[in-house]
């Protein structure tokens, strides 16, 4: 037996559990499982497996925290708000459970490393917030047979499902095939996000996680739940296998293969859409320079911080404002993060603006870059 009595005691309610019982939780205890993203599902989903004596926890996120990260993304206090997510979540879930192993990796999950990363681990949770990493942990944990834990949130819904051709299981390539056009759906800096979905969707996340390892129950395998919270309602449908996946159908060499994720790949613009922060800022500041700086969200936002010289459009409002936009001088379109933005930009383009540019990032990288002491959210 390799629980000491310290744990026995920690973990009697679940060895009291005849689904469980000491053979399941020593089985928690030898499982390695990895989450990407230490942010709104990583949180819920750390805290518990930590909690339930998952013996090695790896925590992969770039990122510091924020702010406006705490109205959700509990493992994160006031405190830490500067410091790195995969730091401060490690201190947090080391004082919930010493008996554990934590693993910090302060890095993006990227196509070139994602591979080496996963094969150390038994299990991979995906709480990402965007589309880019969430298909390359797909294809990674499609190449290294591995199953994919995956959530995601999206204003007061939210869906999972576990992902494993391994076993005969879909992957998400078999759901969505390639990603979606960069900027055509808005993520939760952009829509926003109720805190306490997060809660919901990643304990059900780890929930998935603890069947998987003691191997009891029926995993969500081939099957995709969704959550509406303002009705309260759960809905299921069945995600069959796609043989013609690009990424694990058996038929997917005599198929497209899946697009290569790379940023350039994700805009089919032969002119860059994106102008740089520093970049901008530089333009804007030139003596002859006749740039304008756009402004398009929404008038509670400029409430919470602006740039002074930047003209507001609402992104609602940019169709019917066309004439008020110049087409003889640079446009810099700016959001909060650079998706709204974005969209923006591609709208103009199509209607003649060849000057028109994203400011990537927006507002939030322009307050990181050149002033400190603007309110980010």
């Amino acid at each position: 037996m390799s629980l000491s009595s310290a744990e026995l005691a920690r973990y009697s309610r679940h060895v009291l559990l005849g689904e469980i019982g000491l053979a399941g939780q020593e089985r928690l205890q030898a499982a390695r499982v990895l989450i990407v993203g230490a942010g709104g599902l990583g949180s819920p989903v750390a805290l518990y497996l930590a909690a339930a004596g998952v013996g090695t926890l790896g925590l992969v996120d770039p990122d510091a925290v924020e702010l406006h990260n705490l109205q959700r993304q509990i493992l994160h206090d006031t405190a830490a708000i500067g410091e790195l997510k995969v730091a401060s979540a490690a201190t947090r879930v080391r004082a919930l459970n010493p008996h554990i192993a934590v693993i910090t990796i302060p890095t993006a999950v990227t196509a070139e490393n994602a591979d080496s990363i996963f094969g150390d681990y038994d299990i991979i949770v995906d709480g990402t917030d965007n589309f880019f990493t969430r298909y390359i942990c797909n294809d990674a944990a499609v190449r290294t047979r591995r199953p994919l834990v995956h959530g995601s949130i999206f204003k007061f819904s939210g869906q999972l499902t576990v992902y494993d051709p391994s076993v005969g299981g879909p992957c998400h390539r078999c759901l969505f095939p390639q990603p979606p056009p960069v900027g055509s759906v808005p993520g939760c800096g952009e829509a926003g996000v109720v805190g306490a979905l997060c809660g919901v969707i990643g304990s059900l996340l780890a929930m998935e996680v603890v069947k998987l390892i003691t191997q009891i129950g029926a995993p969500l395998l081939g099957r995709l739940v969704t959550y509406d919270a303002l009705s309260c309602s759960f809905a299921e449908q069945r995600i069959p296998r796609d043989p013609a996946c690009p990424a694990c159908g058996t038929r997917r060499a005599t198929s497209s293969p899946a697009a290569p994720l790379t940023p350039a790949s994700m805009s089919n613009e032969t002119h860059p859409l994106d102008i740089n922060v520093q970049d901008a800022h530089d333009l804007l500041h030139r003596p002859e320079s006749a740039a304008v700086l756009i402004d398009v969200r929404e008038p509670f936002e400029l409430d919470i911080c602006r740039v002074a010289q930047a003209r507001h459009i609402p992104m609602r409002e940019i169709a019917q404002q066309l004439e008020q936009i110049p087409r003889d001088r640079p446009v810099l379109l700016m959001c909060h993060h650079g998706g709204r933005s974005l969209r923006v930009t591609q709208f103009l383009r199509a209607h003649g603006f060849a000057n028109a540019f994203n400011l990537h990032g927006g507002i939030d990288a322009w307050a990181t870059a050149f002033d400190p002491a603007m309110t980010r959210y």
